[in-house]
This record gives structure tokens, sequence and C-alpha cells, in this order.
């Protein structure tokens, strides 16, 4: 098969392309994973293209130097978690003047938040699960009668399923917090919901195609995500028509409410009466060999090479 190239002129409007990856967040593994993957895309569909391992190439500089250091014309941003997907790193941009792929400040901020995305999400009237924020003084009682059992456990600013727990009694949700804590000072205790999971990738405004989610698993955790072979990914995901397409707009209401640009995915579940529940946007999703975004782009025809080129595009329109 034909590796999709860009044309001539294209290149040259891309000018030189920094694929930003690694970071120093718990998903720096994963970010690396992702931006070799992007970067090699990109390479193969004849960009003018080199990486910047943020934080970690050059362990005399410190992140603001390798940038500042850095010759480029524009970024593609494959970091994940705080210090890359949050707004930081956009807004260093921002200052330096660099045109970058995916969402801004704003929308990168609030996308990493959890808290305060469920708040917006709510507020502007979108269904998702009830929830509580933790802090060591409260009442870890009333917040199992308050969601019911079992209970999610987020830290409310890390992504990849990082320090997220199932708990069913409150001795459990103790422990829970106490480990989401250390990760974050920001934890959030999130009602169960008993339906199936969907993610739903958006690509300059469209939905892709829709993905159900089925693992062995307690739930879609880190193991799942990225190393498990026996997570399966449906395309036949047993919604009809409507449902589908009701999936479709909530998502790119969830999409447009948060301010997101560009691309993103979102993770939605069902409750126990098939409603959707909007769970999270992820603003910098993986693009790892088990990562979805991609995944749903091929099922619409979409070369890996093509999406990585579609999404740098919105950097110079």
């Amino acid at each position: 098969m034909t590796t999709f190239r860009v044309t001539t002129e294209e290149a040259r409007q891309f000018g030189r392309v920094a694929v930003i990856y690694g970071g120093l967040s718990s998903e720096r593994v994963i970010s690396l994973r992702s931006g070799a993957e992007v970067l090699g895309g990109l390479q193969r569909a004849g960009v003018d293209v080199f990486g910047i391992d943020l934080g970690g190439e050059q362990g005399d500089l410190n992140p603001l130097t390798q940038l500042m250091d850095a010759e480029f014309d524009r970024a593609f941003l494959i970091l994940h978690g705080p210090g890359g997907e949050d707004g930081t790193l956009q807004g260093v941009l921002e200052m330096l003047g660099k045109p970058y792929t995916g969402s801004g400040v704003a929308a990168s901020a609030l996308g990493m938040d959890k808290v305060r995305c469920k708040q917006l999400w709510a507020g502007a009237g979108l269904p998702t699960p009830a929830y509580a924020v933790l802090t060591e003084s409260t009442d870890l009682t009333a917040v199992g009668e308050q969601l019911g059992w079992p209970i999610f456990v987020k830290p409310a600013h890390e992504g990849s399923s990082i320090g997220i727990a199932k708990v069913t009694n409150l001795d459990e949700l103790k422990k829970a917090y106490q480990n989401a804590a250390e990760l974050d000072s920001l934890v959030l205790a999130e009602r169960w919901m008993s339906g199936d999971e969907f993610t739903v990738g958006v690509l300059n405004g469209q939905a892709l195609p829709v993905i159900k989610l089925e693992t062995s698993h307690d739930f879609y955790d880190f193991d799942a995500k990225y190393e498990s072979d026996d997570t399966r990914y449906l395309f036949e995901h047993g919604l009809n028509e409507t449902q589908e397409q009701a999936l479709k707009q909530l998502v790119i209401d969830a999409f447009d409410t948060a301010g997101c640009e560009g691309w993103a995915r979102i993770d939605v579940m069902q409750d126990g009466e098939g409603a959707f529940q909007l769970l999270e946007v992820n603003t910098a999703p993986g693009m790892t060999d088990h990562s979805l975004v991609p995944m749903a782009a091929a099922q619409q025809g979409v070369s890996f090479e093509q999406l990585v080129v579609e999404i740098l595009r919105q950097t110079v329109r």
C-alpha cells in the first residue's frame, strides 16, 4: 500500500515541525510511545519533523530552555497529563508565537481538570455522573450514602486511568482516597455507571466512528488500555442508529462546550437506564498501537499518516 505523502507546497507551509512529547508527568512512558508513533507518521508523510523529549532529552536544560533553544515553525503536541495537556505548555507556545495542535490554554486546562469539566458540562445541561470532591475533612460515610456503592475514585488531574479505583465499601473508599491523594491534591468520587462504555474521537468538529470497550478487568484501567491483549474494541457496538447519532451529538456538544479545538477523545458510559453519561475529555489522546483515535480513523478509511497530517493542518488554517 502506498504511504500518504503531503505535497511539496504543503510541506513548505508546515515548515519545520516539532513533535513535543515525553514530559515529566506520570504518563511520560505513554507519551514517549505516542510521540514516537506521531514522529514516524509525519516523517513517512514527507513532513520536515523532529522530536523534543520535553524535560527528558537533555538533562542539563529545563523544558522552557529546550523550547526557546529549538528552531521550529509549529508544534505537534502529544504530551499527556500535567505540564503538557493542561494548558501550561500551550501558554508557553502562545508566548513564543508558535502555532500548535489541539486545544488552547483554557480548554486544555478544563479538560485536564475532571471536576471543573464536569461542573461546566452539568451547568450546560449535559449529562455526567453524580460526584463528590474528596478532601481530608470529607465525611466519607456521607459520600457513600450520597453516591451509593460501588464508587469510582479518581485523581482529578491524571489521565490514562492512573490512580483510579473502584470501591465497594467505606474501608476501600478510605484507602482509594489516600492512594489518589498521593498523586493529586484534588480527588473525585463518582457514581459507578453499570452500563456499557464507549469512546468517541473528534476530528475537526466531526465525530469519528463510535467504539465500544469491553475488558475482563473491573473497568478500563491502565493495563486494559495499554498492556492487555484481551481488551475488545468493537465497532459493532449494539447501538441503533438513533442511539448512535445521539451519542455522537452529545460528544460534539461536550467538545464544543469545553471550548476544545482540532481533535480530542471523549469517554462516555451508559447508566442503568441506558442513558449516556459523559466521563471526561482527553485533549491530547494517546497515539500508541493500542490507542483509540487512530483505530477509529482507520475504521473510516483514514491512515495514520493522513490522521497526523490532518491534525497538523489546523495549525496553518
